[in-house]
Formats: structure tokens, C-alpha cells, sequence
């Protein structure tokens, strides 16, 4: 059946058809035009459209690694399958490594038992193939920080669609809270993260799960609102135009902070300092960054923020004094700097 295809295509749907292609192909040396455009559910003219680049496919760019297909019309015809088609094989450290975080993750609490037993199968696999290397890898062990249990239940709620009991703690208010959550998706952006709607806040939530002190998987089932998942590609932290807005600034050791930290506003001050406006769903966690910033930077605005700042500063400063006595500290220059 020749003509337009019947149907709209993209680039991905026929890169998956064409890696199809390529092992029916293998294994059907001859086949008819026609045989093989209904095989795929696909017009004789997409078929063709397929085999003219899939030449220009194989595992380099040299001649004789390239897929040699053609066909005269009728029939398609691979010439060189078995050389192009021989299986890769991995080397010593690749086989090492594979082995080693496989039995890792085979060992993680939480872990779906099937899900077990297909990578226990696949490891034995990979052992069998790797000879020597399998030894080796023997020989190393990885252990998982708490972590990795809390990975598995999060995946594991996700998979069951189930609530989770948390709790958290929140270095910025430096407390635990208790907290039943809808997990929606695990994110990784430096940190591991469970994107959740939290019951407690009645609203979209991101936890970090090496802040996760304790959790239990919970017998209701997950129901999050309908929520437009965000694009992470730009990082974790994406502040909104209604966040309110704070004000830092900084001299010329504390400029770091206008390229790590999303800023509305960057306006230079005498000496090199700058004026830095930004904004953050919770202005309380940036008392840390005044402490961090010491006598390189200090908060102008919101006042309470400010003023909680300095107040962090002198029960800093009062800790260390009751340490080291009446010496100066390093304190003693951050609250001057806030």
C-alpha cells in the first residue's frame, strides 16, 4: 500500500519502530515490502522512508559498521547482520561497577520482590559473562545510608498510589514535624526529593529525603489534586512572583550568593558589593545564609527578617562566648556584619 502514511508521525515514535525493525529484519532475511509495512501497521511509503536511514545507522561511523540494508522494490535484504548485530561486551571496571551496585540495590529495604528477583537473575547473567571481573567485584560492598529505605517506601507508595506519614525536620525553623503526604514523583537535583501535596499545608510540598526522620507507608490511598508538575530543568528552587521578596546585601566575598541563588535584581554597590533583590516561599530559611554571609553580607529588608537575623547572630555569639569565655570569636565579626 503505497501513497502519504495514514497517520501523523514524530521522531520518536519512529526511532522505536526502526529499532523493532532492525531485529525483524535479522531474522526475516528476504521479507516482502508489503509483509513487513503490516507487520508495524505502517505504509509501504513509511517502510522505505525507514530503510533510507537506517544505513546511516550502526555502531560507528565506518563502513563496515554501518547497517548494510537495501531493497529492490519487492524485498529487503540485510547484508551484513552478523557482523553489525554481534552482542557488545562490557570491560573488567564496567562489569565491576554493574555487579557491585547490583547487589547494592538488591539489598535495599522496600524493594518490590519481583522487581528483587529480576535483578538477582540479571546479576547472575552479568556474573556468568564477566569471568574474572565477577570475582573481583565479590571482593567490594556498598551500604546505603537510611535513605535508601526511605527511597523504597516513597517508590513504594508511588507504586501503590498510598499516603505516607512523615517526619520531617525543616533546618530553617530547626524542628520536627509530623506530616501525612501524597507522594506524587521522586525528583534527583543534587539531592534526592519526594514531591508530595501535604495534608497538613494544603498544598504542594518538595522533602528532601535525607531530612526524612522517620515514615510509614499508611493504608489510605494517595489522592493528590490535579497539579501541573513542574519543570525542574531550571533546579529545585523556582521562586514565584507572589513570594515575597528579600533583600541581601553582600560585599565582594559574598557575590557567590547572586550565582547561586535565583535573583529578581543584581545592582552593584561602591567597593564591589552588590544589591541583591530575590525572592523565596519562606524568607526565614535566608537567617542560615546571613550567618554563612557573616561580615560579607547582612539582610536590609524585610525588617522582622532583618532583625531575626541579628538576633540568630547574638545567640551565636553568646554560645561561643559561653565556650571561650571573654575572647573574640568569629561571631563577633558576623554580627557586626548583620
Amino acid at each position: 500500500m503505497a501513497g502519504k502514511p495514514a497517520r501523523p508521525t514524530n521522531a520518536i515514535d519512529q526511532t522505536r519502530r526502526m529499532l523493532s525493525l532492525v531485529t525483524y529484519l535479522r531474522e526475516r532475511p528476504g521479507a516482502h515490502v508489503g509483509d513487513v509495512a503490516r507487520a508495524f501497521g505502517i505504509t509501504e511509503d513509511e517502510l522505505i522512508s525507514d530503510l533510507d536511514v537506517l544505513p546511516l545507522c550502526g555502531t560507528s561511523f565506518r563502513g563496515g559498521d554501518l547497517l548494510d540494508i537495501d531493497t529492490d522494490g519487492d524485498r529487503i535484504w540485510w547484508h551484513n547482520p552478523d557482523l553489525v548485530a554481534e552482542p557488545l561486551r562490557i570491560a573488567a571496571d564496567e562489569a565491576t561497577a554493574l555487579l557491585v551496585a547490583a547487589r547494592a540495590v538488591s539489598t535495599l529495604p522496600g524493594l518490590r520482590e519481583g522487581d528483587r528477583q529480576a535483578l538477582l537473575r540479571a546479576t547472575a547473567k552479568v556474573e556468568a559473562a564477566s569471568g574474572e571481573a565477577a570475582a573481583a567485584s565479590s571482593r567490594l560492598s556498598v551500604t546505603f545510608e537510611s535513605e535508601g529505605g526511605v527511597f523504597a517506601d516513597v517508590d513504594r507508595a508511588i507504586s501503590e498510589r498510598r499516603r505516607l506519614w512523615i517526619r520531617y525536620y525543616s533546618p530553617s525553623r530547626d524542628e520536627l514535624t509530623e506530616r501525612e503526604i501524597d507522594p506524587i514523583r521522586l525528583v534527583s537535583v543534587g539531592h534526592t526529593y519526594v514531591e508530595a501535596w501535604c495534608r497538613r499545608s494544603e498544598a504542594r510540598r518538595t522533602f528532601r529525603l535525607d531530612r526524612v526522620a522517620e515514615i510509614r507507608i499508611l493504608d489510605e490511598p494517595s489522592a493528590p489534586p490535579e497539579i501541573e508538575l513542574r519543570d525542574l530543568s531550571e533546579g529545585l528552587v523556582q521562586p514565584a512572583a507572589e513570594d515575597p521578596e528579600v533583600v541581601v546585601e553582600v560585599g565582594p566575598g559574598g557575590r557567590w550568593v547572586a550565582e547561586y541563588y535565583p535573583h529578581d535584581s543584581a545592582d552593584e554597590l561602591p567597593e564591589g558589593g552588590l544589591r541583591i533583590a530575590l525572592r523565596t516561599p519562606d524568607p526565614a530559611s535566608l537567617r542560615r545564609l546571613a550567618l554563612r554571609l557573616g561580615r560579607d553580607g547582612r539582610i536590609v529588608s524585610p525588617p522582622e527578617l532583618a532583625d531575626s537575623a541579628r538576633e540568630a547572630a547574638r545567640e551565636a555569639l553568646a554560645a561561643y562566648d559561653g565556650l571561650e569565655g571573654d575572647q573574640d570569636g568569629p561571631y563577633d565579626r558576623q554580627e557586626q556584619g548583620l
